[in-house]
């Protein structure tokens, strides 16, 4: 079951209070992370395109499966009227120009079956044709009242058989693509997030600089009546103010752009306030590369995809070497035929008919043509499997990094959550000490731009391990937390596509 429906109701909540902010300009909404990528994968119009293409491949199959199976088709003229003058040859050879005023009315009913394996196609038809002279007043009928045959190519590429090895793999390779689109817009929220966070942050260290600045300012204009500062000490807290305020405004300006950016990737209204909350929660587990490598290799489009690959490549080399040789297909039929003045009397003892004709093309001389054409798909079928190897080495090498980047990111995030405590006590501290007349505004900036960088370090660090993870997630199409394969539906094809058990 997709494990993302139960949190449907989430959705619900957030489109409940979206209409509350959007009604009174003043609630906001508290998104986390997991808030931010559910959106993503319902709503946005990135997954919209990602169902349409799925859809688009499921139709393709669809329409291919359908080519193999019997064709019913009823077709004829109803009717075809002529009136005009011919020349009409007479038993002398001379030729004489007569009017012809006739009404004519055909129908065929045939029902054809593709056997792919032979490249064979055989058919059963039945015709009747009726025809009506206007100027004589006369009537006649004729027809097949039933007729079998064959059409069977020799020595030729034969597209049927090659095409039923190729296009059940190319929407497997859809179905995983879409998974992996998915996974690929959680990344791409999580990216988003982070800018937002970031920003967010930036916005508040920025209220909290201004908001110490001022008490700073207000402190040393006191110190300055009783002559206690000096003009330069005064005149450099006065401009931490100024550069508190524009480095607020460039804060508030940056917000806004990834406020927009990320609802609009989302899909929420843009009247919507949020606020987003750190993510401290973690899924700090280990991940076995062997298990990441073949998770991957069963559940990702690219093992399928190198297997589509040399079989194209392989069909080419094929279908160079068919169509440049000799060139046969014998049709054969057997059927029966009459014609008479009523129409009962086509069915009325009918002849029999059969026919078999074999069509044959022999190249006698191409200037190296067919030689030079099987040659060139060899070299490509070579560079191909080249191609396959390098790419198959290279994807296995991209998991087993992914999954050694992984576990390395705990470390990492200790390292940066303990500094940040340290930055941010620290500059408390030297808060005090500077009200206090302990230290100077100097060593007050630098305590400030500390607490700044070790604050900025942790959400970098935070963001690292949430790609990290997404991106493990995307390479994998494996949730290593519930340790199961990520399937998501889609709710274009509800219905039509049979679950597997």
């Amino acid at each position: 079951m997709w494990r993302r429906l139960t949190r449907w109701h989430l959705l619900i909540s957030f489109a409940m209070l979206s209409l509350a902010a959007a009604g009174n300009g003043k609630s906001k909404i508290q998104l986390s992370l997991q808030n931010v990528v559910d959106l993503a994968i319902h709503q946005s119009s990135s997954v919209k395109y990602a169902q349409n293409r799925y859809e688009n491949n499921f139709w393709r199959w669809k329409n291919f499966q359908s080519q193999f199976r019997p064709q019913l088709t009823l077709n004829g003229d109803l009717p075809n009227y002529t009136q005009k003058t011919i020349p009409v040859t007479q038993e002398d050879g001379s030729v004489k120009f007569r009017q012809v005023s006739k009404l004519e009315t055909f129908a065929n009913l045939s029902l054809a079956q593709s056997i792919p394996q032979s490249g064979t196609k055989i058919y059963a038809s039945s015709s009747l044709f009726r025809i009506q002279n206007l100027i004589n007043d006369e009537i006649g009928f004729s027809g097949d009242p039933f007729v079998i045959g064959f059409t069977q190519p020799l020595f030729s590429y034969n597209w049927m058989k090659w095409s039923r090895k190729t296009e059940p793999l190319i929407y497997d390779e859809a179905q995983k693509k879409f998974v992996e689109s998915l996974e690929e817009i959680s990344r791409g929220a999580t990216f988003r997030f982070f800018r937002y966070l970031k920003v967010q942050t930036n916005y508040k260290l920025a209220e909290s600089s201004l908001s110490n600045s001022l008490d700073n300012l207000r402190i040393a204009e006191m110190k300055k009546k009783l002559g206690t500062i000096s003009e330069n000490d005064f005149s450099r807290i006065k401009l931490s103010v100024l550069s508190a305020r524009k480095a607020l405004t460039q804060a508030n300006m940056d917000l806004k752009n990834a406020d927009f950016e990320l609802k609009s990737y989302v899909g929420l209204d843009q009247l919507v306030d949020i606020e987003l909350e750190m993510p401290l929660e973690m899924k700090l587990f280990e991940v076995d590369p062997q298990i990441a490598l073949q998770e991957a290799l069963t559940n990702r489009k690219e093992t399928t995809q190198y297997e589509r690959r040399l079989i194209e490549a392989d069909r080419d080399l094929t279908k160079a070497k068919r169509n440049n040789g000799l060139g046969a297909t014998l049709r054969g039929s057997y059927g029966l035929s009459n014609s008479a003045d009523e129409l009962w009397g086509v069915y009325d003892e009918p002849q029999r008919q059969q026919q078999v004709r074999l069509s044959l093309a022999i190249p006698i001389l191409d200037w190296g043509k067919s030689t030079s054409s099987v040659k060139l798909a060899e070299s490509k079928r070579d560079l191909v499997v080249f191609d396959v190897e390098k790419d198959r080495a290279n994807f296995e090498r991209s998991v087993i990094v992914q999954v050694e980047q992984f576990r390395l990111l705990k470390a990492q995030l200790e390292t940066t959550l303990e500094a940040d405590n340290v930055a941010g006590n620290g500059y408390l501290i030297a808060l005090k000490k500077f009200q206090n007349g302990e230290i100077s505004i100097t060593d007050l900036n630098i305590s400030l731009q500390e607490r700044e960088k070790a604050k900025r370090d942790y959400i970098k660090s935070l963001e690292t391990y949430w790609v990290a993870f997404y991106r493990l997630r995307e390479l994998t199409l494996y949730d290593f937390e519930l340790n199961q394969k990520i399937i998501y539906e889609n709710p274009l094809l509800q219905g039509l596509i049979k679950k597997k058990k």
